[in-house]
């Protein structure tokens, strides 16, 4: 075989295994990655059972209930347009609340309840994260 067609050879298989490479990272990324959902989108779109995603939105005013085995928490999360029920078992952090917004991490179960394995409050009562906010606004200029 001619020094040229080494060359050539060489660098197609380098080419091949970057691109493979790739494409197995890109994969491992997808199966791995958290997906940002509001409320409104969960009952338009629907989202698969049991896919990790994140649920954004606020708590609904009056709907935590702890549970009597102190960790579990019951609450409903809304954006204005929609509320999913959420459950959760772990410490809560400080700033939780009724009225405020969080995004809990987690996957839906086939009876449309969200169970969270993360929780995530907002810092002061002027922050939002950028993702909620904006979810937000869409929803409320939607509304009649």
């Amino acid at each position: 075989m001619k020094p040229k067609h080494q060359r050539l050879t060489l660098a197609l298989l380098a080419f091949a295994a970057v691109v493979g490479a790739g494409l197995l990272a890109l994969s491992a990324l997808g199966e791995q990655a958290s997906f940002f959902y509001a409320p409104s989108d969960v009952r338009r779109e629907g989202v698969p059972v049991g896919r990790a995603v994140r649920l954004g939105g606020m708590v609904a005013g009056g709907s935590m209930a702890r549970a009597p085995d102190g960790v579990t928490v019951r609450f409903v999360v809304t954006d204005g347009r929609a509320t999913i029920p959420v459950v959760f078992a772990g410490i809560v952090p400080d700033l939780f609340r009724e009225n405020s917004g969080v995004v809990a991490e987690g996957a839906f179960q086939r009876d449309g309840t969200f169970v969270a394995s993360n929780l995530l409050a907002k810092h002061d009562e002027k922050y939002m994260p950028p993702q909620i906010a904006g979810k937000m606004h869409e929803t409320r200029t939607l509304e009649p």
